[in-house]
């Protein structure tokens, strides 16, 4: 597979991420199976998937630990990215979200972050992160200066617990907030053909200052991969059911779309979710864009995998986006 640079780091991984947030196997996706996350996440190396994606919250720290397992006696076959920021273990932080009866705070505060990658390391079964992203940036009700933040990640390269700083979910004035307070190398954010406004925002600055912008959802949790015809089909979880395409009134705008791009499909040999990859990987410029599928099954990896490999005519890209922004 094809591999991509991170940012300014002299980290190279493949084009294709694999994200690990179902197999944390909480409501948001119900449940996992571990065993078959791991032969999943030895399958993704197999084929050239470097990059293995996971968080500290995704299933509150389950997701991490079952990488670990998946890593041992491997780890320098891979490129591993976690998160900071998202904590359920402390008092202090404004609040994200409730899951499972369980209250999620943002806190990007230096010393919780210090704090924070140890535990990481230790459900990782490893002595260094190669990506560490910041989850989610702080709110007005518990500010932390992004300059802080940023001064505790730098701290931690220098030690060489991580090799490279990223930081995700950020608006402009953050983004900028970020690449002046020292050396960001990779920004994760929510993009898809159905969802363009980040890559519209983001992928000039993330061109001006030598970050790696990498897509996460980009098969919009698999409804881009022309296969779900109804809701029932497949375990929805809460993430699912967020998402609009899922509702029965948009799945007929999503088979249109599998009917207008077949011919697309048979022109370069792929399914409609390679397809999908492949044109996500084509935005931004230079190649700076990195594409994270999640997966917790081999053939789920099989086929995301191949998708880094097809190069799309510039003329096809155009017209994907055109009959994407038709329904969008």
């Amino acid at each position: 597979m094809r591999t991509i640079k991170i940012g300014r780091s002299e980290i190279e991984a493949s084009v294709v991420g694999m994200g690990a947030w179902a197999i944390g196997g909480d409501s948001q996706w119900g449940t996992s199976d571990d065993a078959e996350s791991i032969r999943a996440i030895h399958r993704a190396r197999d084929l050239g998937i470097t990059l293995i994606d996971t968080a500290p919250a995704y299933g509150l720290g389950h997701s991490e630990e079952v990488v670990g397992k998946a890593l041992a006696g491997r780890r320098g076959d891979y490129v591993l990215s976690t998160k900071c920021g998202l904590r359920w273990d402390v008092k202090e932080g404004s609040l994200k979200m409730e899951r499972d009866g369980v209250r999620i705070l943002i806190n990007t505060r230096p010393e919780r972050i210090t704090e924070e990658i140890e535990i990481s390391l230790k459900r990782l079964a490893t002595d260094y992160i190669d990506i560490y992203i910041v989850h989610w940036p702080e709110l007005p009700d518990f500010p932390t200066p992004i300059a802080d933040t940023m001064g505790a990640l730098t701290r931690l390269k220098e030690r060489g617990k991580i090799r490279a700083i990223g930081a995700s979910n950020l608006s402009d004035a953050q983004f900028l907030e970020y690449a002046r307070a020292g050396q960001l190398d990779l920004i994760q954010e929510k993009y898809s053909l159905l969802d363009r406004g980040a890559g519209d925002r983001l992928f000039g600055p993330c061109a001006r200052h030598g970050v790696t912008f990498q897509a996460y959802s980009p098969l919009e949790r698999g409804i881009l991969s022309g296969r779900i015809k109804d809701p029932s089909q497949v375990q929805m979880g809460t993430a699912r059911a967020q998402v609009k395409w899922f509702q029965p009134e948009n799945l007929a705008k999503i088979a249109a779309l599998a009917g207008q791009w077949a011919p697309l499909c048979e022109k370069y040999g792929c399914t409609m979710a390679q397809l999908v990859i492949g044109w996500t990987a084509a935005q931004g410029s230079g190649g700076n864009v990195n594409v994270l599928c999640g997966a917790r099954k081999p053939r789920q990896v099989e086929e995301n995998a191949k998708g880094g490999d097809i190069l799309l005519d510039a003329a096809d890209i155009a017209a994907m986006r055109k009959d994407a922004e038709a329904i969008a």
